[in-house]
């Protein structure tokens, strides 16, 4: 073992010290879901910015803009950080107001049952995804720090690290950590863009290569703007709700301040997220920094080890707390829509199906950070599969009373249904994620006027 390895083994240990003393404060499965819903706004902010501010932005977007540039299709972290803003101001409130863990529970309130267990259904792999995706990335992590770690012993040791993590202390030992972690974590981002400035000469030289840089603002070949709104609405749209961040909101001590969480974990997003992406368009090109590993080898090229170590310690937390977000809202949605007996279950025995739930969440991420093309590609069949229908079916359940139980259902099923068509079969359709939406939003119409008719 490395003693780069070691240093990062040895932060993520003290995470897990975390994690044991929050479990003590743990007596049901909302103070492990939700925090018992004691986070002031400065708290929630954080959160809400940490819980994304993992894989995709620090280590799948500056890999990606070191080696593609930045163009309209670029949008990490900027489409994300947008979509934290909307939640704020469009969803978060309403529905902390109505008392919900998962948004399962939504469904179950406004449409009936049979739309809960429809929706949760929808909802899990995203999350199972989501989870992946930052396995995966903390697997390259140890591999760029740990000499000769094959990337398969890392997914096991970093899967296996996210479960412990997760089912010790859930979101309140999270949340603790997340306002130290953001703050190593700008600080260390902000060394090694120091660090790359210096290497290549100062100020005047690294304007001189970002005057340089691969930005292309205009439509790529072969391209419409169609295809720029497909690539833009997948983190905005897709992502709007997006339970690892509504969570953070449910977690909330009011209305208000749930609000405020989005709004301020959005700035924080855009404004941090950019630091990644100028070290992406800076970094000389190196042989070994490729693709996910990226940052991590940049990072170890640049630092000091024991700046490195605390870097590379705070990458890691950071993912820490976007998997736990993951993992806890797919056994949410397994806990509570799928298996709890609502009226005959104990909250011991509710805690300990949550904690369950985690380890088979976890063995569900750790298949797919195995078998996936890289961490970019599992965030965007996060974002995108299943979200269509509940983003249709959320926001007219909000905005208005019509449509019942079949109305959600034939939206979530119509939206699921054409978004899998078009990633599964090539050349079908050419805007999976935008005809998805429409077709939800046709599905949804049309059997909130089929029932309204009905009624009449």
């Amino acid at each position: 073992m490395t003693a780069l390895l070691a240093g990062i083994l040895a932060y993520v240990a003290c995470q897990l010290a975390v994690g044991v003393f929050a479990s003590r404060r743990i007596k049901s499965d909302e103070d492990f879901f939700v925090a018992g819903r004691r986070l002031g706004p400065g708290l929630a902010a954080i959160s809400v910015f940490a819980t994304w501010f993992g894989a995709e932005t620090c280590v799948g977007a500056a890999g990606g803009v070191h080696a593609e540039g930045l163009s309209l299709l670029t949008v990490e972290p900027f489409g994300y950080g947008l979509c934290l803003l909307a939640t704020g101001l469009v969803i978060a409130a309403p529905l902390w107001r109505r008392g919900v863990i998962t948004l399962a529970d939504f469904f179950r309130a406004r449409f009936g049952g049979g739309a809960e267990r429809v929706a949760a259904v929808a909802l899990l792999p995203s999350s199972v995804f989501w989870a992946a995706a930052q396995v995966r990335a903390f697997a390259e992590v140890l591999v760029a720090s740990g000499d000769g770690l094959s990337l398969a012993a890392a997914l096991a040791l970093a899967a296996g690290i996210a479960v412990l993590y997760t089912a010790l202390g859930g979101l309140l030992a999270d949340v603790w950590t997340d306002s130290f972690q953001a703050g190593v974590l700008t600080l260390g981002l902000l060394l090694v863009l120091g660090a790359v400035v210096v290497e290549l000469g100062g100020l005047s030289a690294a304007a001189e290569r970002l005057a340089a840089a691969p930005v292309d603002l205009s439509l790529p070949e072969g391209t419409g703007w169609l295809d720029v709104a497909e690539a833009w609405l997948i983190p905005i749209l897709g992502s709007l709700t997006a339970q690892e961040v509504l969570a953070r909101s449910f977690a909330a001590r009011s209305a208000g301040v749930a609000r405020a969480a989005g709004i301020g974990g959005g700035l924080l997003y855009l404004a941090i997220g950019a630091v990644p992406v100028l070290i992406g368009l800076l970094a000389p090109a190196a042989a070994e920094a490729t693709g996910d590993s990226f940052l991590a080898a940049t990072a170890q090229r640049c630092l000091s080890p024991l700046l490195y170590v605390l870097f590379a310690g705070a990458l890691v937390s950071a993912i820490l707390s976007t998997v736990d977000s993951a993992l806890l809202v797919a056994s949410s949605l397994l806990t509570r829509n799928f298996v709890r007996g609502k009226s005959t279950t104990t909250p011991r025995r509710a805690l300990l199906g949550a904690r369950v739930g985690v380890a088979a969440a976890g063995v569900a991420a750790w298949h797919f950070a195995r078998t996936g093309d890289g961490v970019m590609a599992l965030v965007e069949r996060a974002s995108a599969f299943g979200s269509a229908g509940i983003v249709v079916a959320v926001l007219a359940g909000l905005a208005t009373r019509r449509g019942g139980q079949a109305a959600a259902i034939g939206a979530l099923l119509a939206g699921t249904a054409t978004w899998v068509v078009g990633e599964q079969v090539e050349g079908a359709l050419r805007y999976p994620f935008l005809t998805s939406v429409a077709a939800a939003a046709l599905a949804f119409a049309a059997a909130a006027a089929w029932q309204g008719r009905a009624r009449a």
